[in-house]
């Protein structure tokens, strides 16, 4: 197998590391942090430079409005992201948003939503998580929202989700829910494309430590066409929801990456500039342990995040793939950032230096990816499931 990149993806991956690296500074990042309102902190004029290049709908088809890649390509773009810890909704509009509508939408659909994705004139993103009472329920299985079928064809959709990313900057939400024909059966699960700004639907922002918001969305009496059904009346949605599910995990996986590979570099560049002793700190034992423990974590989650990326990209089964990288990401991350902060001493605690950016958002993706204990548990599943 050639695990190279080929020669429009190594193009895509200096595209995007050149405009983020230009773009999003530290300078940048703490001007966007300071105006931020309550949809949270959000570069529109990078969003607009990245529309531009043909990067936001890399992945999407050309007759889409696209550049006809795929979604290894996106991870490209998404990992470009993680290094500068950019505040853009890539893996929500691109990922969340976009990438399911591409694959199981009908024409009408695609043509509808993703010319807009592509120019960056949409913002997209799925509420996957349920709320029950106070406690957040992970997406998956069958929701608790209820999408009722209406005489008329629409359907009326009730539920409350949670944790749901980029929410306040939506344009629109996709938002899994198990559906009841009129005569009150159950239909199965599917995933409808709802305005942000829909009569009955109301959010309220979740603020987060790393300081992107997410939000709560209500869903009371909020009707919506027959045409808002993604896929359609003979769509499956479950497998919609896995869809959006594995991809969305890699695509963050692949994030955390990025996000690890910049706080290793920075601890690489402070160690050895830092003296202590008449020495680089760099030289101390237990100090070159400490990083070197961190690389191999930074590594652990780049490997196994592009092993999952690469396998989704060309259609084969990667459930395993996926938690292993899940895994791996919300572990390693933790000790790899936590070491970086560990290493920088005082220096990682003043928010002028950029270490504090990188270790928020490592602690945001950790939260959204779900604790390593159940994702070892969901690989025991899996693995216990396989023929023997």
């Amino acid at each position: 197998m050639d695990f190279n990149y080929s020669e429009a993806q190594d193009a895509v991956r200096e595209l995007a590391r050149r405009i983020f690296t230009e773009r999003a500074t530290p300078e940048r990042l703490k001007e966007i942090e300071l105006a931020a309102g309550e949809e949270g902190p959000i570069d529109r004029s990078l969003w607009k430079d990245l529309a531009g290049a043909g990067l936001l709908g890399i992945h999407l088809g050309e007759e889409d409005g696209g550049g006809g890649l795929d979604f290894v390509a996106a991870c490209l773009v998404i990992e470009a992201a993680g290094r500068t810890a950019a505040y853009v909704p890539l893996v929500e509009t691109m990922i969340y948003g976009a990438a399911p509508i591409a694959h199981f939408g009908t024409p009408a659909q695609r043509h509808a939503w993703l010319p807009g994705v592509s120019s960056g004139e949409l913002i997209l993103t799925a509420a996957m998580a349920e709320l029950a009472g106070e406690v957040v329920l992970p997406g998956g299985g069958s929701p608790a929202t209820i999408a009722t079928a209406q005489s008329d064809g629409t359907w009326v959709i009730d539920g409350t989700k949670a944790c749901v990313p980029a929410a306040l900057v939506a344009d629109a939400i996709l938002v899994p829910a198990t559906c009841v024909a009129a005569d009150g059966s159950s239909g199965g699960s599917g995933v409808f494309i709802v305005d942000a700004d829909a009569n009955g639907l109301a959010m309220t922002s979740q603020m987060t430590t790393s300081g992107r918001p997410e939000a709560v969305v209500e869903l009371t009496g909020v009707t919506v066409g027959a045409d808002r059904l993604l896929g359609g009346v003979d769509a499956d949605g479950a497998a919609i929801i896995t869809y959006i599910t594995e991809f969305a995990t890699t695509a963050l996986c692949v994030m955390e990456a990025g996000v690890c590979a910049t706080a290793l570099a920075l601890t690489s560049e402070f160690t050895k500039t830092r003296v202590q002793f008449d020495k680089p700190i760099a030289t101390f034992q237990a100090v070159g342990q400490r990083a070197a423990d961190a690389y191999v974590d930074t590594e652990g989650i780049r490997l196994t995040a592009w092993q999952a990326a690469s396998r989704l990209s060309v259609g084969l089964p990667a459930s395993a793939e996926v938690a292993v990288a899940k895994y791996w990401a919300a572990e390693g991350g933790q000790r790899v950032v936590h070491a970086a902060a560990h290493l920088h001493g005082g220096v990682s605690v003043d928010r002028d230096y950029p270490l504090h950016r990188f270790f928020l958002l490592t602690e945001h993706i950790e939260l959204t990816l779900g604790g390593a204990n159940e994702n070892l548990r969901r690989l025991g599943r899996i693995l216990a499931a396989e023929p023997a």
